[in-house]
């Protein structure tokens, strides 16, 4: 099993500065970062301590996925802030699980005893509100819809042939399809401390409005077939 660490860079310099050193590189077998056209330095530092960077072509987080999917050789890909809310050493508990055999594994901040320290009433009360109406709408068991911080396996794009969009929803498709699919799916406890230097890049009002689209329209996506399944 080949592991790639994918890692959204947008003028985060305080933060890769400050988080890198502390990601060991023998965790995974390879790291790529996808910059959108940051201005504070970061592809520059990045590169100058060896790191491979990919300048992005389009725009928004969404579409940074897609980019690192097109780039990758990993068989799992997984999903990493360098902004202080990833905890590095939970890279190596997200590995081991996918070697368990998961195909999707969430760093849930509020699971068991996780909590997060950057989360404010709004985000907070949004990720409660998103969570409870996935759980409700499908027969999930989620505790943590909106983090980030997870890994799945790369075949997953296809087979559960997930939307290349510009709106930030692909997380929410992700988890449902999986669920529907029945896919060995699991969560592991994961704090989120505060932010590191930057500003939040995430628009409340746009993103809360694209995963709630997102969530909804599930609803009317037929189970996707599995091949041979006629």
């Amino acid at each position: 099993m080949k592991t790639t660490l994918f890692i959204p860079t947008l003028n985060e310099i305080d933060g890769v500065k400050a988080i890198m050193p502390q990601v060991k590189r023998e965790w995974v077998d390879e790291i790529i970062f996808v910059d959108c056209n940051s201005t504070d330095g970061t592809p520059e530092w990045l590169q100058a301590h060896g790191y491979r960077v990919i300048a992005q072509k389009s725009r928004g987080l969404a579409l940074a996925y897609w980019e690192c999917f097109d780039a990758m050789s990993g068989d799992v890909i997984i999903v990493f802030t360098p902004d202080g809310n990833s905890i590095p050493e939970t890279i190596p508990a997200l590995v081991n699980k996918m070697k368990e055999g998961y195909d999707l594994v969430i760093a849930s901040r509020y699971l068991g005893a996780a909590k997060s320290q950057d989360d404010d009433l709004i985000t907070g009360f949004g990720n409660w509100m998103f969570t409870r109406m996935m759980n409700l709408l499908y027969g999930t068991h989620y505790t943590d819809v909106l983090v980030s911080y997870r890994a799945f396996r790369i075949s997953l794009v296809k087979t559960l042939n997930l939307t290349r969009s510009q709106h930030p929803f692909l997380e929410q498709e992700l988890m449902v399809r999986a669920f529907k699919q029945g896919l060995k799916v699991t969560e592991i406890p994961a704090d989120e401390p505060k932010r590191i230097g930057g500003v939040r890049k995430m628009k409340i009002v746009y993103n809360g409005f694209a995963v709630l689209i997102g969530i909804l329209r599930e609803l009317f996506v037929p189970r996707v077939k599995k091949p041979g399944s006629g």
